[in-house]
């Protein structure tokens, strides 16, 4: 069994189902035979036996009596001999019943007490088996005679003979149900199971598009689902792995092509003054520096993805680890003609990494100065508010689409399609922020109107002093 096939253990199962049935129905009838009708004829000719015994009175025959005895053989299935002696009665019926003889001497003492004898066995003469039985007629004191009734018994299908029409047409219609149930069940079993099977295979040679159609909601349909869902997970997983690797190309290929050109200038000497040299040098030096922080993000991230970085948590006052990091922003601020307001509440504590937290701080003020419209304004606002710290830091600019807010925070995603070098970055801060703050337990989560501004929320659970 362990080496069949599915469909192979179900038509086992199927198979069995009806043998089960098929046996149990003739079990059934042999007991309908057996145990009903053989009980009915048996108490039927004991009644009749008796009935035709108690005719005699102290052994008188007369015409009458033996008139309607002829009588009952003629319209009755039953025979009914009627003699005076067992000798008689052995001329009379000289058969054997189970190859035993009709009556012998234990027969007799019996009758000779008054109580009848119950007869059954196959009779080879009548190739039938009959039910018979023998009762005493007695005087006052002495057996003087027997009364013999019998019938032979019909066989099953003599029995059911009238109603074998309506058991065949009534077998036929559960057996026609009963394929057609069984068909609808390994259609909607196999047809699924099937379609993974052959999906499986699509899947393996990276064609995520197909889907499975299923309509049942049992198991194997919510397998079927499941299957869809992967499948559309790795379709996903597949196009983000493709942009992922089109992204750090492109974030790659930008310093090396400035590097390259730059060393290739300074190798041939392609500069005019020294001055130029130097820009040249500055340059390169400017896009190694760019490509050793993508590196250095990109390990730092799976450092935290995969939970390689450990927290070193502590008490923190995080309203001064803010002040402190808006501080190194003043003359960004007043480079761009930018207005930042605060609404800080000093007394809030929070238990959590100081300079994980302050990287978070630093990267979500870096992006609102970075993205918001001249001369407008940042504002920062901490508050405690249901057992946790709330940092919000909101800009006016541009704002997000909706479509790129659930993206944000991707790997390499940016905002500005055009990955416009002015405004740097790696593309890898805001990834990096979501991982700090799911490592403190907290939330992280973006808001934003187009050419109204971006809202930028962080929670984190207050420390317990449980």
């Amino acid at each position: 069994m362990r080496n069949f096939s599915l469909s192979k253990k179900v038509f086992f199962l199927i198979f069995l189902s009806i043998s089960s049935t098929i046996l149990f129905s003739f079990f059934f009838l042999h007991f309908l035979y057996k145990d009903l009708y053989l009980k009915s004829i048996r108490e039927s000719v004991i009644y009749q036996g008796e009935n035709t015994a108690s005719h005699f009175h102290y052994g008188s025959l007369n015409e009458d009596i033996i008139e309607k005895i002829h009588w009952f053989n003629i319209v009755s299935e039953y025979e009914v001999i009627v003699v005076n002696s067992v000798d008689e009665l052995k001329d009379l019926f000289p058969y054997q019943i189970a190859n035993s003889t009709l009556i012998n001497p234990e027969d007799q003492a019996t009758l000779a007490k008054g109580n009848y004898i119950l007869k059954e066995g196959y009779v080879s003469e009548f190739d039938r088996n009959i039910v018979g039985a023998m009762f005493p007629i007695q005087s006052q004191s002495d057996l003087i005679g027997i009364v013999f009734i019998y019938v032979p018994l019909a066989e099953l299908h003599d029995v059911f003979e009238e109603s074998l029409p309506i058991l065949i047409l009534a077998g036929s219609i559960f057996f026609i149900i009963l394929l057609l149930i069984v068909n609808k069940i390994r259609l909607s079993l196999f047809k699924p199971l099937t379609s993974m099977q052959n999906l499986s295979g699509e899947i393996a040679k990276g064609n995520y598009s197909n889907r499975i159609k299923s309509t049942s909601s049992d198991e194997v349909g919510k397998l079927a689902e499941a299957f869809n869902s992967m499948s559309s997970s790795l379709e996903d997983q597949e196009s983000r792995k493709k942009e992922f690797l089109s992204n750090i190309v492109h974030e790659l290929r930008t310093p090396l092509t400035y590097i390259n050109g730059y060393t290739h200038a300074l190798k041939q000497q392609l500069y005019e003054s020294k001055e130029e040299a130097e820009s040249y040098l500055t340059t390169i030096e400017k896009e190694t520096n760019r490509l050793n922080q993508i590196l250095h993000d990109l390990i730092e991230l799976n450092h935290l993805e995969e939970n390689l970085y450990v927290v070193e948590k502590e008490p923190i006052a995080i309203a001064q680890v803010l002040l402190d990091t808006i501080d190194l922003f003043k003359i960004r601020l007043s480079e761009n003609n930018l207005l930042c307001s605060t609404s800080i509440q000093e007394d809030i504590i929070i238990v959590g990494d100081v300079k994980r937290m302050q990287q978070v701080m630093y990267n979500i003020i870096d992006n609102a100065i970075k993205y918001s419209a001249q001369n407008g304004e940042v504002f920062i606002e901490l508050k405690e508010e249901h057992n946790s710290m709330v940092l919000t830091v909101t800009n006016k600019g541009q704002g997000i689409n909706k479509e790129d807010i659930d993206r944000i925070g991707e790997r390499f995603f940016r905002t500005d399609k055009a990955r416009s070098r002015s405004t740097g970055g790696t593309g890898l801060g805001l990834s990096i922020v979501k991982q700090i703050i799911t490592l403190h337990n907290g939330t992280f989560s973006i808001t934003s109107e187009s050419h109204e501004g971006t809202v930028v929320t962080i929670k984190v659970p207050l420390i317990s002093y449980d």
